[in-house]
Order: C-alpha cells, then sequence, then structure tokens
C-alpha cells in the first residue's frame, strides 16, 4: 500500500503511518495459505538450478509450473512460464486435462514472445518432476529451443520456490475469491489476472515494489509486447 502511494501516487509518507490509517479504516492483506513444511531431499543430477533463483538479465533462467482449480463444470489446469528476473509470466496456457499440452502451450508461447529466431540464448527452463515437465514432448522443445530443461528434487516445492509463490499469489488474490461457475469464466479471469493485473500492475517486494513490467522496462524495453488473446 505505502509502495503504491510513495511510487505510483507521489505521495509522501511513512510505513507506520500507512499500517496506523489502515487499522482505522479497516483494509488489511489478503491471508496467505499455510502449507505444511517439508524436509528438503538431496538434489538430483539434472538439478541445474539448485535454489539459486536470482538472475540479473531477462531470459537467462525461466521456471514452469501446473496448478488446478476447481469449477461446477470440473477442474481447469493453468501452466505458466516465468521469468526470474523480472518475475513476469512470458508464457502460459490452460486446459482441461492435466497432461503434456499445456505445459508444452506455456513454454511454445514464452519461446515464441521472447526468443531470437525461435532460440533462447544461454536459458534454462526450470521445472518440477511433473509428468507434464519429464515428458518428451515438453523436454524435446525446451531443447529445440536451446534451454537446457532442470528439474528440482522430487516432492519439494523450495526448488521451484518462484514458480509456487506466484502460485500461492494467484490463488489468494484471485482463485479462492469466489467460487467459480464454468471453466470459460475462470479462464477469462485467469486471463485478465495475469496480463491485466499481474504482469503489468502487482508490485512486488522482490522486485522494490516494481510491477515485473517495470522492471524488465529497464533493462530491455523491447521485451514488452502485447498481451495475447486468451
Amino acid at each position: 500500500m505505502r509502495a503504491e502511494l510513495v511510487q505510483a501516487q507521489g505521495v509522501i509518507v511513512s510505513r507506520e503511518t500507512v499500517a496506523v490509517l489502515m487499522r482505522r479504516a479497516g483494509p488489511a492483506g489478503l491471508p496467505l495459505r499455510r502449507r505444511a513444511k517439508r524436509v528438503p531431499a538431496s538434489a538430483t543430477v539434472t538439478d541445474l538450478v539448485k535454489r539459486g533463483f536470482h538472475r540479473g538479465e531477462p531470459n537467462q533462467l525461466w521456471v514452469t509450473g501446473i496448478t488446478e482449480h476447481p469449477t461446477r463444470e470440473g477442474k481447469l489446469y493453468c501452466c505458466v512460464v516465468l521469468d526470474t528476473c523480472s518475475r513476469r509470466v512470458v508464457g502460459w496456457a490452460i486446459d482441461v486435462r492435466q497432461r503434456a499440452d499445456p505445459a508444452t502451450s506455456a513454454l511454445g508461447m514464452a519461446i515464441d514472445s521472447r526468443g531470437t529466431a525461435g532460440r533462447v540464448i544461454d536459458g534454462i527452463i526450470h521445472a518440477d518432476h511433473g509428468t507434464q515437465f519429464t515428458s518428451w514432448a515438453f523436454t524435446e522443445r525446451a531443447r529445440r529451443a536451446g534451454l537446457p530443461p532442470s528439474l528440482g528434487t522430487i516432492g519439494d516445492p523450495y526448488d521451484n520456490a518462484v514458480a509456487e509463490s506466484f502460485w500461492a499469489r494467484m490463488q489468494t488474490e484471485l482463485l479462492d475469491r469466489r467460487r467459480w461457475h464454468t471453466r470459460v469464466e475462470l479462464a477469462n479471469a485467469i486471463f485478465e489476472y495475469i496480463e491485466g493485473f499481474y504482469n503489468r500492475r502487482r508490485r512486488q517486494s522482490a522486485l522494490d515494489y516494481m510491477s515485473p513490467i517495470e522492471v524488465e522496462t529497464t533493462h530491455s524495453p523491447n521485451l514488452i509486447s502485447s498481451p495475447p488473446s486468451p
């Protein structure tokens, strides 16, 4: 809240004053889901990241993951690819089944929008051990683009912490806010959340309270492109 007032509105105010005013007025942050801690497992030979997610430039490290959410029609699955430099969602896909297709499509969207002649130089794509990311289709698509695939340890969310953090935000800020009637309704809401809010306006403490696109503007303005259609 203070970052929005200071950086976007030009209001000079202290953190303590904002906290006092929020307590008086009633607004509060949405609670995050608390997940049980897991004992870290040993790293696998295919882990090229080893929890070192920080990168100083875009396109050096991407992370990907998939989540599911129910509607009255049935579950909907969403896969995203994030650039760890800016935390921007650079590729995403939605499907009614948990299979390799959405993972491969999300990766393809990221490659098409960020690559040079279909190739991303010196990049890594990191995921967990889900069957979507160990499939031949996903692995082959990554290798064709010059992206060495990397996998964290089995059952350890910390090895894919950037993707898990994104899902926690979307779960709290969108998915759990209401009950969804149809898959189309939820798919449209996810599109608006990713392209309309998260990439362009969602301030993050890890980014000095800038949005992902604001961070990328300081690196390479030509990376900024129009959002795709849902």
